[in-house]
């Protein structure tokens, strides 16, 4: 599989990531297994979780295979903390909470450091530079060799990149959102950002939580996540008639490809400027394997465009030229 460096650093990775969401919860180890396997064999290193994917228990599954299965020096591991399980505080960015929770982290995983970490989300509550002061600790203890964000929007990946550029800290190398041909959003604000400032992003959910894989066409599968307790909240939003219209724009291209709506999903947003690699979950092994396969695959500009035009987000000012509207 291609590597690609993840912004302006010298990490590399490989340009698809395995996430390991539903580990501990929906994946059992047996499946874990197959799938970390065949994400190796295919040339894949960067794994991606977090300290509350499965209560910890993905940790801590992931450090049990690294330890018999994988050799960790070849994987690039990222995770990431500062998401809390309370309805009342969703994220804690203290200092003193991210570096428990690192260590927290490291002791599952079996390991002496990752190699990317991230803020979850971030704290109206903690002042920014406090959480980041917690990333160049990580960094400087080498508990982490790299650092980075997830669920930052615009304005707030700017503060924080600009920050770390401003002194003598450490860069942000990554930045992990949502982005898809169902969610652009990232287009508006957060991804002109991360290029200026030379922060790789990482794209969770590539697939539309699915249902760009066409899955959804006919009704919800009884073996799918938008049929489990758990994820159906997280698929229903993209069940959506404006949805639908993208899906069958995506299925009707992978019909001209002779491929997968899957596949033309993926290679759509792998190729996208300023992403360095989407980060792809899996319920089983096949399905992993069926979207690795994608490394072959570039869509035509023509596709491209197309796709293109019939997801295209609205973006008005002050996102466009004032004296163009």
């Amino acid at each position: 599989m291609e590597q690609r460096h993840l912004g302006r650093t010298g990490l590399r990775v490989s340009r698809i990531g395995l996430g390991t969401l539903t580990w501990g919860r929906d994946t059992d180890e047996h499946d874990a297994a197959e799938q970390l396997k065949a994400f190796w064999d295919a040339g894949g290193t960067l794994v991606d979780t977090a300290d509350v994917y499965g209560g910890g228990e993905a940790e801590y599954l992931l450090g049990r295979l690294m330890e018999r299965l994988v050799p960790r020096r070849d994987l690039v591991l990222s995770t990431k903390a500062g998401s809390v399980p309370d309805p009342d505080r969703r994220t804690d960015g203290s200092r003193g909470h991210l570096l428990a929770a690192l260590d927290a982290s490291l002791a599952r995983l079996g390991t002496d450091h990752v190699d990317l970490w991230q803020l979850h989300a971030y704290d109206p509550y903690t002042p920014l530079e406090e959480s980041l002061q917690a990333l160049d600790i990580a960094v400087r203890s080498g508990r982490a060799r790299y650092a980075g964000v997830a669920n930052f929007c615009g304005w707030q990946l700017a503060k924080a990149g600009t920050w770390q550029l401003a002194g003598d800290r450490t860069r942000l190398a990554g930045a992990q959102l949502e982005y898809s041909l169902l969610q652009r959003g990232v287009e508006r604000e957060v991804l002109p950002a991360a290029v200026d400032l030379g922060i790789g992003l990482l794209p969770s959910s590539p697939l539309g939580r699915g249902v760009l894989t066409g899955k959804y066409r006919g009704g919800t599968p009884g073996d799918s996540r938008g049929a489990s307790e758990a994820l159906a909240p997280f698929v229903e939003p993209y069940l959506d008639e404006a949805a639908s219209r993208i899906v069958e724009a995506v299925s009707t291209a992978a019909d001209g490809l002779a491929t997968s709506p899957l596949h033309v999903a993926l290679a759509w947003v792998r190729d996208r400027p300023g992403v360095t690699a989407p980060i792809v979950g899996a319920r089983t092994a096949r399905q992993l394997t069926a979207a690795l396969s994608v490394e072959g695959l570039s869509l035509p500009d023509e596709i491209c465009r197309a796709l293109d035009d019939v997801s295209a987000p609205v973006h008005r000012y002050p996102d466009h030229d004032w004296s163009t509207l």
